[in-house]
């Protein structure tokens, strides 16, 4: 089966090679070999490699600077979604996309189902809105979108490895309490996605975390918690939590982001590992990779 994947050198995409089955024929391309915002770039790479499924983990993703750049926010994630949908149409090929909690509001006091109406309260949202219904609109019975969360890795810039710079250059750290949600290793969302390439007669709505709930005051405990007792921080500082209000950012953030796992787990036939677990295989991987803090190396 022959595989084309977007967003190379990005979390998930770097994921996906390192978890992809030997059957796979995969060609990934990152910014670099295809701008997902030139229609006619996305057809002829489409068209030349025929593949028998795109999985789109391009996306803009910096949600505060969303709320100023929307023009680029919406031409990668709503446009961009557009004429990856469109080449696969004309070629017959089957469309995963990734999407986000963000698309709700968070004001549900349980965890969100896939047929919940969304409502994005932020600009980032509202654009990972408009790439699903590009998506399911263009593809109804070909094509999955797959709601995720807070996802983490050893690749790139995230939570977790600034929580790990900012645990060893500060003697104190303040963290939001009152917006919660549930952190995804993207590994994990990998193997999920490898499992639905699998199964080529599912469609739609899917929503894939890891299981269990967290605030991020939670997930910055854990990682110090967890950093300490594996060797990979000398020391453990204050973690005071701290309302969303004292951290003013310029996109608004829901609240409550749990969304519900059942049906991409009955789904895909994968059960959700919580995330206190996958963050210490993270953590593993991460020591293992000695990369480096400020000059200090995880061994």
């Amino acid at each position: 089966m022959k595989v084309v994947i977007t967003g190379k050198g990005g979390q998930l995409a770097e994921a996906l090679l390192q978890t992809a089955p030997s059957t796979m024929n995969i060609v990934a391309v990152g910014v670099k070999e295809l701008d997902i915002t030139d229609d006619s770039a996305v057809f002829q790479l489409i068209e030349f490699e025929k593949p028998d499924v795109v999985i789109n983990c391009a996306a803009y993703t910096a949600v505060d600077k969303a709320e100023s750049d929307i023009d680029m926010a919406y031409a990668v994630n709503e446009a961009g979604a557009q004429y990856l949908a469109n080449a696969c149409k004309n070629t017959g090929a089957r469309l995963l996309h990734v999407s986000t909690d963000f698309v709700f509001d968070g004001r549900k006091p349980e965890p969100y189902q896939t047929n919940d109406e969304p409502n994005p309260l932020n600009v980032y949202g509202a654009s990972k809105l408009a790439g699903e219904q590009s998506v399911l609109g263009t593809l109804p019975g070909s094509s999955v979108v797959v709601r995720t969360a807070w996802v983490y890795s050893t690749t790139g810039n995230n939570f977790v490895k600034s929580m790990l710079r900012l645990m060893h250059e500060k003697p104190e750290l303040g963290v939001v309490y009152d917006q919660v949600g549930t952190p995804t290793w993207a590994t994990g969302l990998a193997e999920w996605l490898w499992a639905v390439v699998a199964r080529p007669e599912l469609n739609g709505i899917y929503h894939w975390t890891d299981a269990g709930v967290a605030s991020w005051y939670d997930f910055a405990v854990a990682i110090q918690e967890l950093a300490v007792e594996k060797g990979m921080l000398k020391n453990a500082i204050t973690v005071r939590p701290i309302a969303a209000t004292e951290y003013h950012t310029p996109a608004t953030r829901p609240a409550f982001s749990v969304i519900d796992k059942s049906c991409a787990e009955q789904a895909s036939g994968l059960n959700t590992v919580h995330w206190r677990k996958q963050l210490s295989s993270m953590l593993d991987e991460l020591k293992a990779l000695n990369q480096k803090i400020n000059g200090d190396e995880f061994k």
